[in-house]
């Protein structure tokens, strides 16, 4: 293929878009340059190794029954990881598990059982499963939007199943407590649940961003190089030298850089919590969720369940808290610590890291499964992505970022 070095094209944001749209800007024969204020790859997909620990910026999965991520990623080299298809709930009462049976049989007797929800309920989530995986992710977000949680009334689910199962379970995906999100969301990702697993990649969720950029071949990747300012004719850097442009695909929130852009983006915030604890079982790799109404902590995994341990006699505990607080990073450890060991019997912690997420989710009170044309085309040469141009999701942005490369390319050809 010839190479194209004749056109000035730049991308803002080495986040998962970013790298996207590079690709797909790459395989056309031009040559972009990513632009990235930070000193890494990945924007919110990112790893950090601290003392042989593996630890993810913020507890995500990649669901592998993602459409995009199956067109994007080779699987096999990140060597994922699967997650049992289901959590173990922990109540004022008990703890118990509930799972999809259809994807493991040993969820079977203990989902029945369990005393979350009715009998009723359980089928009905059944039924949901099915008619979810039958139905296309198109008419999906096509449906008319309500909050997830007037969803799930509107289906007939009980009090009970939705306090102690979807709040917990979905609070930790969408980061919000009161099931807001859009119904549109909820059955997306519960297609995806259905259709596939939860998934780690082998070294860490930033594995996903290294494969993305490691298969770039001619695109120039600036690091530590902040954007000040972007209008119709130049981008003007931090350092002060000015780049003119054919093409600029901004990857990231604008709000700060983009010379008349006035749309307030709104994010959630989150926070995960690192411990080291000594092994006392080989934990399964499933989530733990609180259904308690007194604790801080929405969710715990074991990420080495699934992920190995620099020390063989410790295991790596991960908590999230999606519930605001006010609370300092060194209350907030002490309030998880005595949380873990009073109602999840986890004793002998060590505290490794603390992350404070102050844009773990774009905010959005509609979504949709792409960016809408008009609203991604900002100016004639200047293309919007990013999840918050859409749904929060790694799907969502994938989908953004070729997106808008395919806006790029048609501008590029017209010129």
């Amino acid at each position: 293929m010839k190479i194209n070095k004749d056109k000035n094209i730049y991308i803002i944001g080495a986040g998962i878009s970013g790298l996207i749209a590079a690709q797909n800007l790459e395989q056309k024969g031009y040559v972009p340059t990513i632009l990235e204020a930070a000193g890494y790859i990945g924007g919110r997909v990112r790893t950090e190794i601290i003392d042989g620990w593996i630890l993810d910026v913020g507890f995500q999965v990649l669901l592998d029954a993602y459409p995009m991520s199956k067109k994007y990623l080779n699987y096999a080299d990140l060597d994922l990881q699967k997650l049992s298809p289901g959590a173990r709930m922990y109540t004022d009462n008990d703890s118990s598990i509930i799972g999809d049976p259809l994807r493991d049989i040993s969820m079977f007797f203990p989902t029945l059982f369990s005393s979350i929800g009715s009998l009723r309920d359980k089928l009905k989530i059944f039924q949901l499963s099915l008619r979810l995986k039958n139905t296309s992710i198109a008419a999906l977000f096509n449906k008319k939007e309500h909050t997830t949680l007037s969803h799930l009334q509107y289906l007939g689910f009980s009090d009970k199943i939705i306090t102690q199962f979807f709040k917990p379970f979905f609070s930790g995906i969408f980061l919000e407590c009161h099931l807001h999100t859009s119904s549109r969301m909820f059955e997306f990702i519960y297609k995806m649940f259905a259709e596939g697993f939860a998934t780690l990649p082998k070294a860490g969720i930033g594995a996903i961003a290294t494969q993305l950029a490691g298969q770039l071949k001619t695109t120039q990747l600036q690091l530590n190089n902040e954007v000040q300012k972007v209008n119709t004719d130049f981008i003007t850097m931090a350092s002060g030298d000015q780049y003119p442009y054919d093409v600029c695909i901004v990857a990231t929130d604008p709000s700060s850089f983009l010379e008349g852009y006035s749309v307030k983006n709104r994010w959630k915030t989150c926070d995960t919590l690192y411990f080291s604890a000594p092994v006392t079982d080989v934990p399964r790799p499933i989530i733990h969720l609180s259904a308690l109404s007194d604790t801080l902590i929405n969710n715990i995994f074991y990420p080495t369940s699934v992920q190995r341990a620099p020390d063989p006699n410790l295991q790596l505990i991960s908590v999230t808290v999606v519930k605001q607080h006010s609370f300092s990073s060194e209350v907030l450890v002490s309030q998880v610590m005595g949380e873990l060991e009073k109602y999840f019997s986890i004793t002998k912690t060590k505290f490794i890291k603390h992350y404070a997420i102050q844009r773990s989710l774009p905010d959005l009170g509609t979504v949709s499964y792409e960016p809408n044309l008009d609203l991604m085309t900002y100016a004639d040469k200047i293309f919007l992505c990013g999840d918050h141009t859409a749904n929060g999701s790694l799907n969502a942005a994938m989908v953004s970022g070729e997106r808008a490369s395919y806006a790029a390319l048609n501008r590029l050809k017209t010129n």
